[in-house]
């Protein structure tokens, strides 16, 4: 399959994630709940896995070990920060949060930055298979990890604010196609320029994602078998994307 394909195939499939946000309208609250922040755990893990254990390395071997792979780090890093602060980039992945906070203006504003975010990940897959399709694989996996959780909450929140369900899974759908662009643009721009920078970039984003936007989420807890077992999908996270490197190797 050519390299374009695999793009296309990757970031049409994360692209489809966003209709899982249905799921908001089939589970009770206290269900969602639980599944929402054991999947932001297992999502942090698999960020953090995939960022350390893979696209750095790589990123290392790509630039023969010159240290200005980790000034790329910092800038993807510090990209999000930006965004977090001056777009609604957070997305609460608590319901009640949710119900408490957002009002129907936001919703607006919730899809254009996710529609960002799905655009900066589609970038981040093409940019790992264009180095190698099997980085590119678990680049996607990684995102695909973060995408479910993140599409759970985003969902809630139009249903929220007033959205019909099919208004909310055709708007959703819309901002998740945003990664496919991201692709496209990152295929197209490899033509021209060494586009080796993108995974470094992308994993100082993925680590400013699992340790500001995820691990906030579920590190306080009165409960602690809760504690436990968010531990444990945190550390599963990181062993899934550490096998499946192993596996493709």
């Amino acid at each position: 399959m050519s390299l374009l394909l695999w793009i296309l195939a990757s970031t049409v499939a994360v692209s489809l994630i966003s209709l899982l946000g249905v799921l908001v309208l089939v589970f009770k609250d206290d269900i969602l709940k639980k599944i929402v922040l054991w999947l932001v755990a297992f999502s942090a893990g698999s960020l953090i896995g995939g960022a350390f254990l893979h696209m750095i390395p790589e990123a290392i071997d790509k630039f023969k070990g010159n240290s200005i792979i980790f000034v790329w780090v910092i800038i993807g890093f510090s990209i999000f920060f930006f965004l977090e602060q001056f777009i609604h980039w957070h997305h609460c992945h608590n319901l009640q949060c949710q119900h408490q906070e957002y009002t129907k203006p936001t919703a607006y504003l919730i899809l254009v930055a996710d529609g960002l975010h799905n655009f900066i990940d589609g970038l981040a897959i093409a940019g790992a298979f264009i180095v190698d399709v099997r980085l590119g694989l678990i680049t996607s996996i990684v995102v695909a990890t973060h995408e479910i959780p993140q599409e759970l909450g985003d969902f809630g929140v139009l249903i929220h604010s007033g959205w019909k369900k099919s208004r909310a899974l055709l708007f959703n759908l819309i901002s998740g196609l945003t990664a496919v662009l991201g692709g496209l643009v990152a295929f197209f721009l490899a033509q021209t320029i060494n586009v080796d920078f993108l995974l470094p970039l992308a994993a100082g984003g993925f680590i400013y994602i699992a340790s500001s936007d995820l691990i906030p989420e579920v590190k306080h807890n009165e409960k602690i078998s809760t504690s436990i077992i968010h531990l444990a999908a945190f550390v599963l996270g990181i062993l899934l994307i550490a096998v499946v490197g192993l596996l493709e190797k």
